[in-house]
Protein backbone atom coordinates (compact mmCIF):
# COMPACT_ATOMS: atom_id res chain seq x y z
CA UNK A 1 0.00 0.00 0.00
CA UNK A 2 1.25 3.34 -1.00
CA UNK A 3 -0.26 6.30 0.73
CA UNK A 4 -0.21 9.78 -1.80
CA UNK A 5 -0.17 13.16 0.05
CA UNK A 6 -1.48 15.73 -1.64
CA UNK A 7 -3.64 19.50 -1.54
CA UNK A 8 -22.63 8.02 -12.65
CA UNK A 9 -22.31 10.90 -15.29
CA UNK A 10 -23.52 10.48 -18.92
CA UNK A 11 -25.72 12.44 -21.17
CA UNK A 12 -28.47 9.89 -22.35
CA UNK A 13 -32.34 10.67 -22.68
CA UNK A 14 -32.31 14.11 -22.04
CA UNK A 15 -29.92 15.20 -24.23
CA UNK A 16 -31.81 14.08 -27.16
CA UNK A 17 -33.91 17.21 -26.99
CA UNK A 18 -31.40 19.66 -25.01
CA UNK A 19 -31.55 23.23 -26.17
CA UNK A 20 -27.52 23.78 -26.90
CA UNK A 21 -27.91 27.64 -25.96
CA UNK A 22 -29.09 26.64 -22.53
CA UNK A 23 -25.26 25.90 -22.04
CA UNK A 24 -24.99 29.66 -22.77
CA UNK A 25 -26.19 30.40 -19.26
CA UNK A 26 -23.14 28.32 -17.46
CA UNK A 27 -19.99 29.66 -19.99
CA UNK A 28 -18.89 32.33 -17.16
CA UNK A 29 -15.67 31.46 -15.81
CA UNK A 30 -15.76 31.30 -12.10
CA UNK A 31 -11.94 31.93 -10.43
CA UNK A 32 -10.40 28.27 -10.06
CA UNK A 33 -8.68 27.40 -6.69
CA UNK A 34 -6.21 24.71 -5.44
CA UNK A 35 -7.92 21.57 -3.49
CA UNK A 36 -10.74 23.12 -1.18
CA UNK A 37 -9.40 22.92 2.43
CA UNK A 38 -12.39 20.97 3.43
CA UNK A 39 -11.89 17.91 1.03
CA UNK A 40 -9.41 15.27 2.16
CA UNK A 41 -6.35 14.95 0.28
CA UNK A 42 -4.75 12.08 -0.15
CA UNK A 43 -5.01 8.63 -2.40
CA UNK A 44 -4.03 4.77 -1.74
CA UNK A 45 -2.55 3.34 -4.92
CA UNK A 46 -2.77 -0.47 -3.83
CA UNK A 47 -0.61 -2.25 -6.81
CA UNK A 48 -1.06 -5.56 -6.57
CA UNK A 49 -4.37 -5.30 -5.25
CA UNK A 50 -5.81 -8.73 -4.51
CA UNK A 51 -3.98 -12.26 -4.83
CA UNK A 52 -3.74 -13.33 -8.40
CA UNK A 53 -6.42 -15.77 -8.32
CA UNK A 54 -9.09 -13.81 -6.48
CA UNK A 55 -8.53 -11.46 -9.28
CA UNK A 56 -9.05 -14.27 -11.89
CA UNK A 57 -11.88 -14.91 -10.46
CA UNK A 58 -13.94 -11.71 -10.68
CA UNK A 59 -13.65 -11.59 -13.92
CA UNK A 60 -15.15 -14.83 -13.81
CA UNK A 61 -17.52 -13.36 -11.88
CA UNK A 62 -18.44 -10.31 -13.97
CA UNK A 63 -19.69 -12.94 -16.93
CA UNK A 64 -21.19 -14.75 -14.41
CA UNK A 65 -23.38 -12.40 -13.31
CA UNK A 66 -24.93 -11.96 -16.64
CA UNK A 67 -26.20 -8.74 -18.58
CA UNK A 68 -25.75 -5.34 -17.83
CA UNK A 69 -27.90 -2.33 -18.47
CA UNK A 70 -26.85 0.91 -19.55
CA UNK A 71 -25.97 3.50 -16.50
CA UNK A 72 -28.70 5.94 -17.88
CA UNK A 73 -28.78 9.60 -16.61
CA UNK A 74 -31.61 9.80 -13.73
CA UNK A 75 -35.05 11.83 -14.45
CA UNK A 76 -34.76 14.77 -14.85
CA UNK A 77 -35.32 17.28 -11.43
CA UNK A 78 -38.98 18.65 -10.29
CA UNK A 79 -38.87 21.83 -8.50
CA UNK A 80 -35.42 23.10 -7.99
CA UNK A 81 -34.03 22.74 -11.35
CA UNK A 82 -37.09 21.65 -12.94
CA UNK A 83 -36.42 20.44 -16.36
CA UNK A 84 -32.98 19.69 -15.89
CA UNK A 85 -30.84 16.35 -15.13
CA UNK A 86 -29.66 14.97 -12.46
CA UNK A 87 -26.00 16.25 -13.09
CA UNK A 88 -26.72 18.79 -15.68
CA UNK A 89 -23.58 20.39 -13.63
CA UNK A 90 -21.40 17.92 -15.34
CA UNK A 91 -23.58 17.05 -18.70
CA UNK A 92 -23.21 20.47 -19.94
CA UNK A 93 -19.27 21.06 -18.60
CA UNK A 94 -18.71 18.38 -21.19
CA UNK A 95 -21.16 19.59 -23.43
CA UNK A 96 -19.13 22.88 -23.56
CA UNK A 97 -15.72 22.16 -23.08
CA UNK A 98 -15.46 18.21 -25.07
CA UNK A 99 -14.10 17.02 -21.36
CA UNK A 100 -10.76 16.45 -20.28
CA UNK A 101 -8.81 16.32 -23.53
CA UNK A 102 -11.35 18.98 -25.35
CA UNK A 103 -12.82 16.33 -27.87
CA UNK A 104 -15.75 17.06 -29.64
CA UNK A 105 -18.14 15.19 -31.12
CA UNK A 106 -20.88 17.21 -33.87
CA UNK A 107 -23.17 14.48 -34.04
CA UNK A 108 -25.53 14.23 -31.00
CA UNK A 109 -25.77 10.04 -31.01
CA UNK A 110 -22.34 9.73 -31.14
CA UNK A 111 -22.11 11.74 -27.81
CA UNK A 112 -24.34 9.81 -26.08
CA UNK A 113 -22.71 6.47 -27.26
CA UNK A 114 -19.54 7.64 -25.96
CA UNK A 115 -20.90 8.41 -22.37
CA UNK A 116 -23.31 5.79 -22.13
CA UNK A 117 -21.75 3.37 -20.59
CA UNK A 118 -22.98 -0.43 -18.71
CA UNK A 119 -23.42 -0.90 -14.95
CA UNK A 120 -24.78 -3.28 -12.41
CA UNK A 121 -24.79 -3.87 -8.89
CA UNK A 122 -23.19 -6.48 -7.21
CA UNK A 123 -23.79 -5.53 -3.36
CA UNK A 124 -25.99 -3.04 -1.64
CA UNK A 125 -25.42 -2.82 2.08
CA UNK A 126 -27.12 -6.68 3.18
CA UNK A 127 -28.05 -7.65 0.00
CA UNK A 128 -25.96 -9.23 -2.06
CA UNK A 129 -26.63 -9.27 -6.26
CA UNK A 130 -23.22 -11.39 -6.92
CA UNK A 131 -22.53 -14.65 -4.85
CA UNK A 132 -18.50 -14.80 -4.78
CA UNK A 133 -18.39 -10.86 -3.68
CA UNK A 134 -18.97 -11.20 -0.33
CA UNK A 135 -15.00 -11.00 0.72
CA UNK A 136 -14.78 -7.97 -1.59
CA UNK A 137 -17.57 -6.23 0.35
CA UNK A 138 -15.13 -6.53 3.71
CA UNK A 139 -11.74 -6.39 2.02
CA UNK A 140 -9.48 -5.34 4.84
CA UNK A 141 -7.18 -3.50 2.50
CA UNK A 142 -9.73 -1.17 1.36
CA UNK A 143 -11.05 -0.30 4.93
CA UNK A 144 -7.45 0.17 6.01
CA UNK A 145 -6.90 3.35 3.26
CA UNK A 146 -10.57 4.59 3.98
CA UNK A 147 -9.49 5.06 7.33
CA UNK A 148 -6.08 6.91 6.95
CA UNK A 149 -7.52 8.88 4.08
CA UNK A 150 -10.38 10.46 6.39
CA UNK A 151 -8.64 9.35 9.54
CA UNK A 152 -11.43 7.58 11.12
CA UNK A 153 -11.92 4.49 13.76
CA UNK A 154 -15.29 2.90 11.67
CA UNK A 155 -15.86 2.02 7.76
CA UNK A 156 -18.79 0.62 7.11
CA UNK A 157 -18.73 -0.87 4.08
CA UNK A 158 -22.03 0.68 1.33
CA UNK A 159 -22.01 -1.01 -2.29
CA UNK A 160 -20.26 -2.62 -4.80
CA UNK A 161 -21.05 -2.26 -8.34
CA UNK A 162 -19.37 -2.85 -11.56
CA UNK A 163 -18.39 -0.26 -14.45
CA UNK A 164 -17.84 -1.61 -17.87
CA UNK A 165 -17.01 0.79 -20.87
CA UNK A 166 -16.81 -0.13 -24.71
CA UNK A 167 -14.70 0.77 -27.48
CA UNK A 168 -14.56 4.41 -27.94
CA UNK A 169 -16.43 5.04 -24.56
CA UNK A 170 -15.50 7.95 -21.56
CA UNK A 171 -16.67 9.15 -18.55
CA UNK A 172 -16.79 12.90 -17.99
CA UNK A 173 -14.89 14.31 -15.35
CA UNK A 174 -16.72 15.13 -12.83
CA UNK A 175 -16.84 14.65 -8.63
CA UNK A 176 -19.17 11.85 -7.24
CA UNK A 177 -22.84 12.92 -5.59
CA UNK A 178 -22.08 13.20 -1.50
CA UNK A 179 -23.97 12.59 1.32
CA UNK A 180 -25.12 14.32 4.16
CA UNK A 181 -27.04 13.49 7.32
CA UNK A 182 -31.01 14.43 5.75
CA UNK A 183 -29.54 14.98 2.70
CA UNK A 184 -29.04 11.92 -0.06
CA UNK A 185 -29.51 11.20 -3.56
CA UNK A 186 -32.88 9.35 -3.20
CA UNK A 187 -34.81 12.30 -1.97
CA UNK A 188 -32.85 15.30 -3.23
CA UNK A 189 -31.49 16.72 -6.74
CA UNK A 190 -27.92 15.30 -7.02
CA UNK A 191 -26.50 18.43 -8.54
CA UNK A 192 -27.69 20.17 -5.09
CA UNK A 193 -26.13 17.98 -2.96
CA UNK A 194 -22.60 18.38 -5.22
CA UNK A 195 -23.10 22.03 -5.08
CA UNK A 196 -23.72 21.74 -1.21
CA UNK A 197 -20.31 19.68 -0.78
CA UNK A 198 -18.40 22.22 -3.20
CA UNK A 199 -19.70 25.38 -1.30
CA UNK A 200 -18.33 24.07 1.84
CA UNK A 201 -20.97 25.53 4.07
CA UNK A 202 -22.47 22.66 5.23
CA UNK A 203 -19.16 20.41 6.11
CA UNK A 204 -19.93 19.47 9.65
CA UNK A 205 -22.87 17.52 8.40
CA UNK A 206 -21.01 15.73 5.49
CA UNK A 207 -20.98 11.83 5.78
CA UNK A 208 -17.39 11.23 3.92
CA UNK A 209 -17.69 8.03 1.64
CA UNK A 210 -14.12 6.39 0.81
CA UNK A 211 -14.20 5.33 -2.63
CA UNK A 212 -12.17 2.54 -4.47
CA UNK A 213 -11.60 1.60 -8.31
CA UNK A 214 -10.14 -1.52 -8.85
CA UNK A 215 -9.44 -2.93 -12.60
CA UNK A 216 -8.91 -6.45 -13.78
CA UNK A 217 -7.65 -6.20 -17.70
CA UNK A 218 -5.02 -4.12 -19.55
CA UNK A 219 -6.58 -1.61 -21.49
CA UNK A 220 -6.01 0.20 -24.18
CA UNK A 221 -6.77 4.21 -23.59
CA UNK A 222 -9.38 4.44 -20.39
CA UNK A 223 -7.26 6.20 -17.99
CA UNK A 224 -8.57 7.29 -15.38
CA UNK A 225 -7.65 10.74 -15.23
CA UNK A 226 -7.77 12.45 -11.17
CA UNK A 227 -7.18 15.94 -10.16
CA UNK A 228 -5.38 15.54 -6.42
CA UNK A 229 -4.03 18.55 -6.01
CA UNK A 230 -7.41 20.57 -7.59
CA UNK A 231 -8.77 21.75 -10.45
CA UNK A 232 -6.28 24.58 -11.31
CA UNK A 233 -3.75 21.58 -11.38
CA UNK A 234 -2.62 19.03 -13.70
CA UNK A 235 -4.08 15.42 -13.47
CA UNK A 236 -2.59 12.54 -13.06
CA UNK A 237 -3.42 9.79 -15.83
CA UNK A 238 -3.31 6.52 -13.73
CA UNK A 239 -2.59 3.80 -16.38
CA UNK A 240 -5.30 1.05 -15.99
CA UNK A 241 -3.82 -2.26 -15.53
CA UNK A 242 -4.97 -5.53 -14.23
CA UNK A 243 -5.09 -6.08 -10.66
CA UNK A 244 -4.57 -2.38 -9.37
CA UNK A 245 -6.67 -0.17 -7.27
CA UNK A 246 -6.90 3.26 -5.89
CA UNK A 247 -8.67 4.50 -3.08
CA UNK A 248 -9.92 8.22 -2.38
CA UNK A 249 -12.50 11.01 -1.52
CA UNK A 250 -13.75 11.22 -4.96
CA UNK A 251 -16.68 13.32 -3.69
CA UNK A 252 -14.37 16.16 -3.60
CA UNK A 253 -11.47 14.72 -6.31
CA UNK A 254 -12.30 15.49 -9.95
CA UNK A 255 -12.02 12.54 -12.10
CA UNK A 256 -12.90 10.83 -15.55
CA UNK A 257 -12.13 8.64 -17.49
CA UNK A 258 -10.26 8.94 -21.28
CA UNK A 259 -11.61 7.68 -24.36
CA UNK A 260 -11.78 3.96 -24.29
CA UNK A 261 -9.50 2.84 -28.09
CA UNK A 262 -12.25 2.99 -30.95
CA UNK A 263 -12.52 0.17 -32.71
CA UNK A 264 -15.55 1.04 -35.10
CA UNK A 265 -16.26 3.94 -36.78
CA UNK A 266 -18.72 5.25 -36.73
CA UNK A 267 -19.30 4.02 -33.13
CA UNK A 268 -22.39 2.22 -32.72
CA UNK A 269 -25.51 4.39 -31.54
CA UNK A 270 -26.30 3.19 -27.89
CA UNK A 271 -30.12 3.74 -26.01
CA UNK A 272 -30.83 3.33 -22.56
CA UNK A 273 -32.75 0.33 -23.55
CA UNK A 274 -29.85 -2.07 -24.62
CA UNK A 275 -27.90 -4.77 -22.33
CA UNK A 276 -24.48 -6.42 -23.09
CA UNK A 277 -24.10 -10.29 -22.50
CA UNK A 278 -21.56 -12.30 -22.20
CA UNK A 279 -21.26 -15.04 -24.84
CA UNK A 280 -18.62 -16.99 -23.72
CA UNK A 281 -14.71 -17.41 -24.54
CA UNK A 282 -14.22 -13.73 -24.19
CA UNK A 283 -17.04 -12.95 -26.70
CA UNK A 284 -19.38 -9.79 -25.58
CA UNK A 285 -22.62 -8.56 -27.64
CA UNK A 286 -24.53 -5.53 -26.95
CA UNK A 287 -28.48 -6.14 -28.05
CA UNK A 288 -31.58 -4.06 -28.51
CA UNK A 289 -34.30 -7.09 -27.54
CA UNK A 290 -32.77 -10.25 -29.83
CA UNK A 291 -30.91 -7.33 -32.32
CA UNK A 292 -27.18 -7.40 -32.20
CA UNK A 293 -25.90 -4.32 -31.92
CA UNK A 294 -21.99 -4.79 -31.06
CA UNK A 295 -19.63 -7.31 -30.67
CA UNK A 296 -17.14 -7.15 -28.90
CA UNK A 297 -13.46 -9.48 -27.67
CA UNK A 298 -12.89 -9.28 -23.40
CA UNK A 299 -9.12 -7.02 -24.01
CA UNK A 300 -11.48 -4.24 -25.81
CA UNK A 301 -13.49 -3.75 -22.96
CA UNK A 302 -12.76 -2.10 -19.65
CA UNK A 303 -13.92 -3.17 -16.34
CA UNK A 304 -13.72 -1.91 -13.28
CA UNK A 305 -15.08 -2.54 -9.71
CA UNK A 306 -16.32 0.49 -7.90
CA UNK A 307 -16.34 -0.06 -3.59
CA UNK A 308 -17.64 2.57 -1.27
CA UNK A 309 -18.13 2.84 2.23
CA UNK A 310 -19.20 5.20 5.06
CA UNK A 311 -16.10 6.35 7.07
CA UNK A 312 -16.94 7.89 10.70
CA UNK A 313 -14.38 8.98 13.51
CA UNK A 314 -16.29 7.45 16.33
CA UNK A 315 -19.69 5.89 17.17
CA UNK A 316 -21.39 8.54 18.63
CA UNK A 317 -20.86 10.13 14.85
CA UNK A 318 -22.22 6.96 13.16
CA UNK A 319 -25.30 6.42 15.98
CA UNK A 320 -25.76 10.62 14.75
CA UNK A 321 -26.78 9.59 11.10
CA UNK A 322 -28.44 6.53 12.29
CA UNK A 323 -30.62 8.22 14.37
CA UNK A 324 -31.23 11.78 11.78
CA UNK A 325 -31.25 13.49 15.19
CA UNK A 326 -28.81 16.55 13.88
CA UNK A 327 -30.27 16.11 10.14
CA UNK A 328 -30.22 18.90 7.43
CA UNK A 329 -32.77 19.95 6.01
CA UNK A 330 -33.48 21.26 2.04
CA UNK A 331 -34.47 25.02 2.82
CA UNK A 332 -31.50 25.44 4.86
CA UNK A 333 -29.31 24.53 2.47
CA UNK A 334 -30.98 26.79 -0.45
CA UNK A 335 -31.32 29.34 2.28
CA UNK A 336 -27.64 29.37 3.09
CA UNK A 337 -26.24 28.97 -0.17
CA UNK A 338 -28.44 32.37 -1.31
CA UNK A 339 -27.25 34.53 1.60
CA UNK A 340 -23.88 33.70 0.38
CA UNK A 341 -24.52 34.44 -2.74
CA UNK A 342 -25.71 38.10 -1.76
CA UNK A 343 -22.65 38.09 0.38
CA UNK A 344 -20.34 37.60 -2.72
CA UNK A 345 -22.70 40.42 -5.01
CA UNK A 346 -23.95 37.31 -6.81
CA UNK A 347 -27.69 37.25 -6.04
CA UNK A 348 -30.11 40.25 -5.26
CA UNK A 349 -33.08 40.20 -2.44
CA UNK A 350 -35.17 37.85 -4.51
CA UNK A 351 -34.68 34.39 -5.32
CA UNK A 352 -34.89 33.78 -9.00
CA UNK A 353 -36.95 31.08 -10.74
CA UNK A 354 -36.14 27.45 -10.00
CA UNK A 355 -34.33 26.69 -13.29
CA UNK A 356 -32.54 29.75 -13.31
CA UNK A 357 -31.32 29.73 -9.57
CA UNK A 358 -29.98 26.16 -10.13
CA UNK A 359 -27.85 26.96 -12.95
CA UNK A 360 -26.35 30.21 -11.16
CA UNK A 361 -25.42 27.28 -7.58
CA UNK A 362 -23.47 25.06 -10.23
CA UNK A 363 -21.39 28.03 -11.78
CA UNK A 364 -20.80 30.03 -8.47
CA UNK A 365 -19.07 26.75 -7.11
CA UNK A 366 -18.70 24.07 -9.20
CA UNK A 367 -15.44 25.23 -10.55
CA UNK A 368 -14.22 22.53 -13.26
CA UNK A 369 -11.01 21.85 -14.60
CA UNK A 370 -10.32 23.02 -17.97
CA UNK A 371 -9.69 21.07 -20.65
CA UNK A 372 -5.95 20.91 -21.43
Amino acid sequence: MRVVSTQGWIVPRFVLGLDIGTLAVLSSRTPRSAMQSHFFNQHVELDPFLEEEQAHALVQLCEDFGSYGMYSEEGLNDGIGEGLPQRFDAAFNFLRTGGRLGRRDSDLGTLVARTNYFRETYAYADEVFAPGIEAFVRNERLIEAAKRIFDCSIVEPAIVYANILLPGQELAVHTDVPEFRGLNRKLHPEWLIVVAHHSGLFDRYRLPIATSVSWYQDTKGGAFAFYPEGADRPPRAYDVHFNSALVMDTDSVFHGVDRMEEIDRPMPIFLPRMRLHPEGNGEWTVRDSDEIVGRYRWDHMRFSISWKAYCFRDEAERESWKSGSDDLQIETVLDTLCADLRDKGRLGDDRPPNRELAELLVDAYVRFPPPE
